[in-house]
């Protein structure tokens, strides 16, 4: 195969040969799914009914579910229908979208989660500021740019990678769609360019993840210097689930993508990207509601409501 123009579908990797391995796979994933559905879908229409959770901290928790739930529907899905009719098929368009949408709503996440570590520091550290620096304009515009970055970064990475002459076939070593695969069915030295656009996206997050950390020490400082218990634990329980959250995210990522190449084989790396794509949007929802006493009300309002209206 001379490029990429001369074939119109890539192939993925299975996760099993067999039939009954290929059913417990897409049984697996349905339950998955439906738990991310379930738990982001609660999470977004309380935070919408909810005239109590109309914050910026929940109006940040609602776009992360948002993200959440995107970032699922763009890989599990097709994992699963390849399963359930036994092919390993994904179409030259799909996989392009499939890199899009990844790219584009796990950046978007990123940078949402920096912009709730800046929300989380102003209302502590900075209490008396807080509804002048985090009024309504200003955190859809912070959200906005969120999204924007990642839309942008996603167009950018996207083009560049397919723009690439792939030479080494069109079998991809993973579930999905996803730009490191692409590069290793590039031709020799042609893949720098988009490499070197990666390098770029690495520094932007670094400098999200300084910024984050040095947040959350002036954010730590600041409250074990709170006088009473109820205090801390009500600020440490608004804190320590996006701690988590961007904690889960990172030490995945990083893992998949930087681990010695020595560990390296089609089977970890398959398990690895299933901890950093498909874990954290199903879990996200259980570690925010866990310590959040305001969310779970809520949450259980809602539930009350819908078993209601079905009696």
């Amino acid at each position: 195969m001379s490029n990429s123009s001369s074939f119109n579908e890539f192939l993925l990797l299975a996760f099993a040969d067999t039939w009954e391995l290929q059913l417990l796979h897409f049984s697996l994933f349905l339950g998955i799914y439906l738990a991310a559905l379930m738990g982001n879908g609660l999470i977004i229409t309380a935070v919408t009914c909810d005239h109590r959770l109309h914050t910026p901290m929940y109006f940040f928790l609602l776009n992360l579910s948002i993200l959440d739930l995107s970032l699922i529907s763009t890989t599990v899905p097709k994992s699963m229908a390849n399963s359930l009719w036994d092919t390993r098929a994904i179409s030259y368009l799909g996989c392009a979208a499939q890199i899009f949408f990844f790219f584009f709503f796990i950046s978007a996440e990123y940078y949402l989660l920096t912009i709730m570590a800046y929300d989380r520091y102003i209302a502590i550290c900075k209490p008396l500021h807080y509804e002048t620096l985090m009024g309504n304009r200003a955190c859809v515009k912070m959200a906005v740019a969120a999204w924007a970055s990642g839309f942008l970064y996603s167009v950018l990475h996207t083009a560049n990678t397919f723009s690439i002459p792939l030479c080494q076939g069109n079998v991809v070593d993973q579930f999905f769609c996803e730009i490191p695969q692409i590069l290793k069915l590039s031709c020799s030295d042609s893949y720098l360019r988009e490499v070197g656009l990666l390098v770029v996206s690495v520094c932007l997050s670094l400098g999200c993840f300084i910024f984050i950390v040095l947040s959350y020490v002036q954010i730590f400082t600041a409250v074990l210097r709170i006088p009473s218990e109820q205090g801390r634990h009500k600020a440490f329980s608004t804190c320590l689930p996006h701690l988590a959250v961007f904690s889960l995210f990172l030490s995945t990522v990083i893992f998949a993508y930087l681990k010695p190449p020595s560990l390296s084989s089609p089977a970890l790396d398959m398990v690895l990207t299933v901890l950093y794509s498909v874990v954290p949007p199903t879990v996200n929802p259980l570690i925010y509601s866990m310590r959040n006493k305001e969310l779970q009300d809520a949450v259980r309002k809602l539930i009350q409501l819908l078993l209601f209206q079905h009696q």
